[in-house]
């Protein structure tokens, strides 16, 4: 018997846990209040995807008379249905990692059985070479996948998704009629494995309080069913929701009949009104709660009574994944690009370096809520601390740092504890492309195991990057992504069309900037997406100064997305395929030569930019300016020392030359003897490993100490080729 069963509800992600409940329970250790957690997506996938559920699924077709197959292809899936109840369990135990010398006989051809989703094969065959033989493997596992959730939309439940469940159902629900009336229908075949498997979890837990983590839309169906079900089987239990659903949608809701489902809705972090949570329910008479929203006197009210301050970061714990079946996620594939699949491709532990963001000023973000608005900063050795924590319970080495921008300097000295600890990890986390991001800081974050980054470059347009108040140009950007490409840290641009003013002239301008992005490979991945009016973000809050008229409706249920006209009269809609078309042949190294008018089926105007703008951005010459407070970092071994004589016209002078042996290279310098002998005395000052590294202004004040002009020794030759290579000024 635990007191609280956390929830999250299908779906989210097929490789990893979504980390609401994770977090939640470890605050929960600390308070002694005992927990149990459950990801009924992956479970409910599990069941689906194995030979009884397949078997299950094709037998349901086989009982409803003279059925009617909507499209060739379901019809061709049925007819295969033998081979493919054959291989599931053996494809899904190879996407677990459990069957890897599976990836030979799956490469091999004739194996699968093939649907349409193999006919984009050919045209990625290219990138099979790049991919190896493992990941091509988990590509063509994906397409088998997804060939059978194809089936499944068509013939069994429309409404299926790997990662979302009765999306359309959540989104800009302003009522919660169609929701509800949904509800009262018989429940359907996802439904039935769900609510089985949710029966088992009450009944091994047997908890006071059910928690609901809705972090999505595609989770809300979901998460009201589990809860219609837990208030017809187990009336005693008290139920709420919280997550990044109610967070965002949920803060006006007035609807009484949501609380048919749910005893409680919390807004905002949910460490302390969970625990007020429990504490009501375990003394009755505690009427104190912390954001919830309740009925009360038939009444639905909004109680935030608690004087209590919520928990700092420091205090909240360290995320606890027990209970999930951590072995059990499945890494897909879905496209060839390295970059693009690392949100489904590999079981990731999530972590947080800041609650909040740090610049909290873009105009199309809900920087007015809490979870943006309030910037907390945790200390990088407890983050570290909490790394090897995770390690030690969960065997993975991989870290998502899911921050809306990961503050640059905090990202420095999370890597100089990394390196510091000597810790073998892998991580990657969202950016502001800002200037911080020099060449020495991108290779300090390569060496303590950074992989890749994800930013906003949103519309690629300077007049409205300024408009969005993001704080950068695309000429930063540009130069910003050189430096993570060249460390060897892969980029994601996360991208934007039809901002409020935006012409047809600057999305066509924006396509062309990120076509140079790509084609000098300074950006490896991107994804498009389309302006939308949020109820909490600056536009939304003010739309007249954006030129936006907004159409308000009525709000009872979910009030996030607002429809709206912008005064351009643009219809942005139409730019939306050819955008992301033209961006997937981008993100597979080919179209760059392609006009832009090729992309898309109507008339679009040329672009203004210049073919060699993104060139001439990141060509410009770097700023030599030195910063005395810089932290000086030595990421190399102590070199082999060998000291010689040279003579000209009769003068002899003792020189030092230094061996310098780095993972992939090996290089030599040579110095006069007493610079020699002063910078091996430096060197150990300045190793990553020592607790208290010396600045620039102080190895200044050493250098001329003995010698003149330390700025003449820092640029010259011999310390560039250290500095191109692991000493770094950060």
């Amino acid at each position: 018997m635990k007191d609280i069963l956390l929830i999250t509800p299908p779906f989210t992600q097929l490789n990893t846990p979504y980390p609401a409940t994770a977090y939640i329970k470890g605050f929960l250790n600390a308070k002694s209040i005992t927990a149990f957690q459950a990801d009924l997506g992956i479970e409910v996938i599990l069941e689906l995807f194995s030979k009884r559920g397949l078997a299950s699924i094709f037998d349901e077709i086989k009982t409803v008379a003279n059925f009617q197959f909507p499209s060739h292809n379901s019809e061709r899936i049925f007819a295969l249905r033998k081979d493919y109840i054959a291989t599931i369990d053996a494809v899904i135990a190879f996407l677990q990692g459990k069957n890897s010398s599976l990836a030979r006989q799956i490469c091999s051809g004739n194996f699968l059985p093939e649907a349409s989703r193999f006919e984009q094969v050919d045209d990625m065959e290219w990138a099979f070479g790049a991919m190896g033989l493992q990941d091509k493997a988990k590509h063509l596992a994906t397409l088998y996948l997804e060939d059978i959730s194809d089936f499944i939309v068509e013939c069994i439940d429309e409404n299926f998704g790997f990662s979302r469940y009765a999306e359309r159902l959540g989104r800009s629900a302003n009522s919660f009629d169609e929701l509800y009336a949904y509800l009262q229908e018989t429940p359907t075949y996802i439904d039935e494995i769900t609510l089985e498997l949710l029966k088992q979890k009450i009944e091994l837990v047997q908890p006071k309080l059910v928690c609901f983590s809705v972090p999505f839309p595609g989770n809300l169906y979901s998460a009201f069913r589990c809860a219609q079900f837990i208030k017809s089987k187990y009336p005693a239990i008290k139920i709420a929701m919280g997550g990044g659903f109610a967070n965002t949608e949920l803060r006006e809701i007035k609807d009484k009949r949501v609380f048919e489902f749910f005893d409680f809705i919390t807004l905002d972090d949910g460490e302390l009104p969970v625990e007020l949570l429990i504490s009501n329910i375990q003394n009755p008479n505690s009427k104190e709660f912390k954001r919830t929203f309740l009925l009360e006197n038939d009444e639905v009210v909004y109680k935030n009574n608690s004087i209590r301050p919520d928990y700092k970061q420091s205090e909240v714990g360290t995320p606890d994944y027990s209970d999930l079946l951590l072995d059990a996620y499945i890494s897909v594939i879905e496209m060839a690009n390295p970059m693009h699949s690392m949100w489904s491709d590999g079981r990731w532990n999530k972590l947080t370096m800041a609650h909040g963001c740090y610049w909290g000023k873009c105009t199309f973000c809900d920087i007015s809520l809490d979870y943006i608005k309030i910037y907390e900063p945790i200390h990088a050795t407890l983050i570290v601390d909490r790394m090897e924590q995770l390690i030690a319970q969960t065997g993975e080495t991989g870290f998502h740092f899911v921050d809306e921008a990961a503050p640059p300097a905090l990202m420095k000295e999370i890597a100089l504890e990394i390196i510091k600890r000597n810790l073998v990890v892998t991580w990657w986390t969202n950016i502001r492309f800002e200037k911080s991001f020099t060449p020495d800081l991108c290779m300090l974050l390569k060496a303590s195991g950074c992989i890749a980054v994800s930013g906003g470059l949103e519309v690629a347009s300077d007049r409205l990057l300024q408009l969005i108040q993001k704080g950068v140009t695309v000429a930063q950007v540009a130069q910003v992504t050189k430096n993570f490409t060249e460390s060897g840290i892969l980029v994601h641009a996360y991208l934007m069309y039809g901002f409020p003013s935006q012409t047809t002239q600057e999305t066509i301008d924006s396509l062309e900037m990120v076509r140079q992005l790509f084609e000098l490979g300074v950006v490896q991945s991107g994804f498009w997406h389309q302006f939308a009016m949020t109820a909490h973000a600056p536009v939304g809050l003010n739309p007249e100064a954006f030129g936006v008229l907004p159409e308000y409706k009525s709000i009872t249920f979910a009030n996030n997305d607002i429809q709206f006209k912008d005064t351009t009269g643009i219809n942005h809609d139409q730019f939306s395929y050819g955008l992301k078309k033209a961006l997937f042949n981008y993100m597979h190294g080919i179209g760059f030569d392609f006009d832009l008018q090729q992309w898309f089926d109507f008339k679009v105007p040329k672009t203004t930019v210049s073919s060699f703008y993104i060139q001439s951005c990141i060509e410009e010459q770097a700023d030599f300016k030195m910063k005395p407070n810089a932290k000086i970092v030595w990421l190399g071994s102590m070199p082999k020392v060998h000291i010689y004589s040279k003579s000209k016209k009769g003068n002899t002078w003792e020189l030092m030359q230094l061996d310098f042996h780095f993972k992939t290279q090996n290089i030599s310098i040579d110095l006069e003897l007493t610079k020699g002998e002063w910078l091996l005395k430096q060197l150990v000052k300045m190793n990553s490993n020592i607790d208290k590294l010396i600045t620039l202004q102080e190895l200044k004040v050493s250098y001329e100490e003995q010698f003149e002009d330390f700025e003449l020794f820092w640029f010259s030759k011999p310390i560039i080729q250290l500095r191109q290579i692991g000493l770094l000024t950060v």
